[in-house]
């Protein structure tokens, strides 16, 4: 059975358009990576759990912020590697200047003993629809794609 997330795609509409708001992966792997590395909060949850309560803690725990909904459920994608990934969209704010993450524990540099920690997403952004399909994961693209004809 293929693993599963979820997350919260927030929008927002300015006079110049819709954005939506993309987190970027913290950690050595992505330090220097950028488009097509971006995602939405989000993160796994186990079996029986809620799924969008699990959207909205990951958002949270990811971020920093609560989303306050109302959620609108978008069609769930599955990611390259077989994650399967539920997301619910929500029009918000948030300021990505003062986001904090929650932290994760890496042996870095490998093989040395030595243990790191990391913010599981070291920034965020605000992106114009046309830009956050140039920088989200392939895999999560239809999310940003059915938001946009939702918004129309």
């Amino acid at each position: 059975m293929p693993k599963t997330s979820a997350g919260i795609l927030i929008y927002r509409r300015p006079p110049a358009g819709a954005e939506v708001l993309l987190v970027h992966p913290g950690g050595p792997f992505y330090a220097r990576r950028d488009a097509g590395v971006w995602s939405i909060p989000k993160g796994e949850y186990e079996p029986g759990e809620e799924a969008l309560a699990a959207a909205v803690r990951e958002f949270e725990e990811e971020t920093g912020f609560r989303p306050n909904g109302p959620f609108l459920e978008l069609m769930p994608v599955q990611q390259k590697g077989g994650k399967v990934v539920r997301a619910w969209a929500s029009e918000g704010d948030c300021d990505p200047a003062v986001l904090r993450s929650n932290l994760f524990t890496l042996e870095w540099p490998p093989r040395s003993g030595q243990l790191r920690e990391f913010p599981e997403v070291d920034r965020g952004a605000w992106f114009p629809l046309a830009e956050a399909r140039r920088r989200i994961l392939a895999g999560q693209l239809p999310l940003v794609e059915e938001l946009e004809r939702l918004l129309r």
